[in-house]
């Protein structure tokens, strides 16, 4: 079945079809959701909402540019408007805040697998934009929309986290050598 017939009969709401698409998509979409959750049972929560959401307005999508790509915009406004409701806060953080609870080793052995580990270990604010812009590839501007923050907000939360992320890797280095 092609994905074209897989989207016209979730439009048709035909209960094979849907589960077909999420076994399709739902692994590459709980990867998003892990970058944004704290933890597997919020990443689920946000995958299973954010499915509901796409089998919901499927039958808005117009055949035109990536069907994955549609999702994963879904997916990921799914994330954010979860985590909006917990209050994500986009203040400094202080050194001790930045602990991460990885095994130290040499930088040359860090795989992706840590490096979400690190990411997934930074506050909610610097994770989230750094999430949609260096992942997910949102402008500024464009999470500054999303996130109802000023724009030079979300650039300053990206050099730090960036910095963080720098000085986690630095000390895990520093240990290993």
């Amino acid at each position: 079945m092609t994905e074209h017939e897989l989207i016209k009969g979730c439009i048709r709401k035909d209960a094979d079809c849907q589960r077909r698409l999420f076994e399709l998509y739902a692994g590459k979409m709980m990867t998003v959701c892990l970058r944004y959750a704290v933890d597997s049972s919020e990443a689920e929560d946000m995958l299973q909402e954010g499915f509901i959401r796409v089998f919901t307005y499927i039958q808005q999508f117009k055949f035109e540019g990536s069907f994955e790509g549609w999702i994963r915009r879904i997916v990921v406004n799914t994330a954010l408007k979860l985590l909006q409701k917990k209050k994500i806060t986009f203040n400094e953080i202080t050194e001790q805040h930045a602990q991460t609870g990885m095994e130290p080793y040499a930088y040359v052995n860090l795989g992706e697998d840590d490096l979400l580990k690190l990411i997934n270990a930074l506050p909610d604010g610097y994770r989230i934009v750094f999430n949609l812009n260096v992942i997910e590839g949102y402008s500024h501007d464009e999470i500054a929309q999303m996130l109802n923050i000023q724009a030079s907000t979300s650039r300053s939360q990206l050099v730090k986290a960036r910095k963080m992320l720098q000085n986690q890797i630095q000390q895990l280095q520093k240990i290993a050598v």
